[in-house]
C-alpha cells in the first residue's frame, strides 16, 4: 500500500507541530492542508507575526501560533515535531526534547543533524520513535537514490548534488555575497533575502554540511581533503564522478561529491545539475554493462559506469512525505547510522588572536567536510559550534580551526553535551 493510500485510510490524523516559520516550513504548511489526514496542530516561531504570516500564506486555519516550544514539545496533539529553526544549537535541544517526550522528529535543520545527529538517532531508537531527515531537502533525496541503487544490487560509486561553485567563493562574506548572485544590496534588502544564509550556500559550507549528513546516513566516505566541486552537467556525471583510474576525478569509490554548475573560468556548464541530486554506479558484470547499452544509458567510454539523477528538489513542498512516513508508518527518510563525516570550521582569511568567529555563512570561517576520524584526531572545531568563539592564536587562511586555537568553550547546553557524547564514541 502506498503512503498516500495509507494516509487516506487512517481513522485519525497524523498531527504535526512545526518549530520555525521560515521558507522551508511555510512551503510545507502550504501543502499540508492538501494531504489527507495530515493536521498541523501548532506553529512556533520567535516572531508570532511571522508564524501567523506563514499560516496565512498557506491558508491554514485552526492552527495555534506560539513563541514558546512548550506549545509543541510534549503536546498531546502533536505526534511529529518538525524542527526547522536553522540553528544547530536550538535544533539539537528541540529534537532531544521531542524524543524524550515520545514524539517523532523530522530534522529540517541539517546543521543540527551533522553536529549531533548520530546521538539523536540513537536516543530516538531507544525511545521507540523516529528521527529522520527531511524529504525535499537534498540529503534525504540523495539517500533515496543510494537506497534505490543498493536495493537493486548496485555498488554506489558516488552520490551527491549540484551547486554553483568557484574556488573564490570560499572567501565570500555577507558583505560581498550579492555580487556573486547578480543582486544589488538594495534589491536583496528589499526582497528580504538573508545574506548569511545565501553566503552559506555560496561559500561551500552548506554543501559540506549536506554531504556530511549523507555520509553519516549511508556510510559513503567524504573526500579526505574536502569536496572538489568538479564542473559537471547531467550528461557528464558518469565520466566525472568515477574513480581517477577510470578517467574520473574521484580519489576513491563509495564517496560523496558535489558538482559545480560553473566551469572554473566562470562559464556555465551545459545541462547543469545545480538544483538536483545524483548517484553514479558501476556495472557489476559484462551482462549489466550490456544492459546499460541496450537501454540507452549514458556511460563512460568503457561502458562500465552510468548515473541516475533527479534534476530538481522541491524543498518544503515535499516535506509531508517525511512527516507522513514517520507518523503513519514509523519510517524514516534517511537517518544517521554512524559518525562518518564532520564539518570543520576553516579560516577564510588569515585570522589573528582576538578575532571573533561568526560561524556558518559569516566572514571568518567556512565549513569543509572531513572524515570524522580525522576531525576527532585533529581536534578540529565543528562549524556548528564556531559562532561567537574568540581566537587565542593565529590561524592561516585555508587552515582548519582547532579547539586549541580558540578560548575554551564553556557551553553546557544540550548541543554541547550531545556533541561531547558523540566525540567520546
Amino acid at each position: 500500500m502506498g503512503l498516500f493510500e495509507t494516509m487516506q485510510q487512517r481513522s485519525t490524523p497524523v498531527r504535526a507541530g512545526v518549530i520555525g516559520a521560515g521558507t522551508f516550513a511555510t512551503m510545507f504548511l502550504h501543502q499540508a492542508a492538501r494531504v489527507p489526514n495530515l493536521q498541523v496542530s501548532a506553529v512556533v516561531d520567535l516572531s508570532e507575526e511571522r508564524g501567523r504570516a506563514a499560516l496565512d500564506t498557506a491558508g491554514l486555519t485552526g492552527t495555534r501560533v506560539a513563541t514558546s516550544v512548550d506549545a509543541v514539545l510534549g503536546a498531546d496533539d502533536v505526534d511529529v515535531v518538525v524542527e526547522a529553526t536553522g540553528s544547530p544549537v536550538a535544533g539539537a535541544a528541540h529534537a532531544l526534547g521531542a524524543i524524550e517526550a515520545g514524539q517523532h522528529v523530522v530534522m529540517v535543520t541539517v546543521e543540527a543533524d551533522v553536529l549531533v545527529g548520530p546521538v539523536l538517532a540513537a536516543r530516538a531508537a531507544e525511545r521507540g520513535v523516529v528521527y529522520t531527515m527531511a524529504s525535499g531537502d537534498q540529503p534525504s533525496l540523495i539517500c533515496e537514490l543510494v537506497d534505490w541503487a543498493r536495493t537493486n544490487g548496485f555498488a554506489v560509486v558516488a552520490a551527491g548534488k549540484g551547486t554553483k561553485y568557484l574556488p573564490e567563493y570560499h572567501r565570500s562574506t555577507p558583505e560581498t555575497v550579492w555580487g556573486h548572485y547578480g543582486f544589488t544590496p538594495e534589491h536583496a534588502a528589499g526582497s528580504g533575502l538573508n545574506p548569511v544564509m545565501f553566503n552559506s550556500f555560496l561559500d561551500g559550507t552548506k554543501s559540506a554540511i549536506e554531504m556530511a549528513a549523507v555520509a553519516n546516513a549511508t556510510g559513503l566516505l567524504p573526500p579526505e581533503a574536502g569536496l572538489a566541486f568538479p564542473p559537471a552537467g547531467t550528461d557528464d556525471l558518469q565520466q566525472v564522478c568515477i574513480p581517477r583510474e577510470a578517467g574520473g576525478v574521484l580519489d576513491r569509490t563509495g564517496t560523496v561529491e558535489v558538482v559545480s554548475s560553473l566551469h572554473r573560468d566562470g562559464s556555465p556548464v551545459d545541462r547543469d545539475l545545480r538544483w538536483g541530486v545524483y548517484v553514479t554506479l558501476e556495472a557489476p558484470s559484462d551482462y549489466v554493462a550490456a544492459c546499460f547499452a541496450n537501454y540507452g544509458l549514458r556511460t563512460d567510454p568503457a561502458g562500465r559506469y552510468t548515473a541516475m539523477y533527479r534534476p530538481y528538489h522541491l524543498i518544503g513542498l515535499e516535506l509531508a512525505q517525511s512527516v507522513c512516513a514517520a507518523g503513519a508508518r514509523g519510517a524514516d527518510s534517511g537517518r544517521p547510522r554512524g559518525w562518518v563525516a564532520d564539518v570543520v570550521a576553516t579560516a577564510k582569511r588569515d585570522l589573528v588572536p582576538g578575532d571573533r568567529l561568526d560561524g556558518e555563512g559569516g566572514s571568518t570561517v567556512h565549513g569543509v567536510v572531513r572524515p570524522a576520524a580525522a576531525a576527532r584526531t585533529g581536534g578540529f572545531l565543528p562549524i556548528g559550534l564556531a559562532d561567537g568563539l574568540v581566537l587565542r592564536r593565529a590561524v592561516a587562511a585555508g587552515t582548519p580551526v582547532t579547539r586549541d586555537d580558540v578560548e575554551p568553550v564553556t557551553g553546557s547546553g544540550v548541543a554541547h553535551r550531545l556533541r561531547a557524547e558523540l566525540e567520546a564514541g
